[in-house]
């Protein structure tokens, strides 16, 4: 059951990767990989810590906040990209996740990745699931 769970998630994380610069929310991902959204949700973040949309949303600031140091691409055409409507609301979110506007950002000259693909190398769930027995046994 693990094993198939995890299998699961390898693909959510391979299809958002995929489709980053796409348009694509919950219910693309759940009809492309064939479960429900509030079951792909579940398993996701039991895996990674982390649910569906936050991780989409981080790793496509974190590829903004590399094109912004190592391009010289329009801030607009950057907050597109991400999937922003409006420079407005990209700057918001970046500076959430980043601390600082955009444009600063881009004139600091530094990328740090806030985001980086998750590996589905290891299992997280045992460990996770074993500290909080221990946690359970100890009180």
């Amino acid at each position: 059951m693990m094993k198939a769970q995890k299998e699961v998630v390898k693909k959510v994380i391979d299809y958002i990767e995929k489709n980053l610069e796409k348009e694509i929310n919950l219910d693309n991902i759940s009809k492309n990989i064939g479960y429900s959204k509030f079951y792909l949700n579940r398993i996701f973040t039991e895996y990674t810590g982390v649910t569906m949309y936050k991780y989409l949303q981080n790793r496509r600031l974190t590829v903004a906040a590399e094109k912004l140091v190592k391009t010289d691409k329009p801030i607009m055409q950057i907050a597109y990209e991400a999937g922003y409507d409006t420079q407005q609301s990209f700057s918001f979110a970046f500076k959430q996740i980043y601390l600082y506007p955009p444009k600063i950002y881009r004139d600091i000259g530094i990328f740090m990745p806030k985001q980086k693909r998750i590996s589905m190398c290891c299992s997280y769930i045992s460990s996770y699931k074993f500290i909080i027995r221990i946690k359970e046994i100890a009180a």
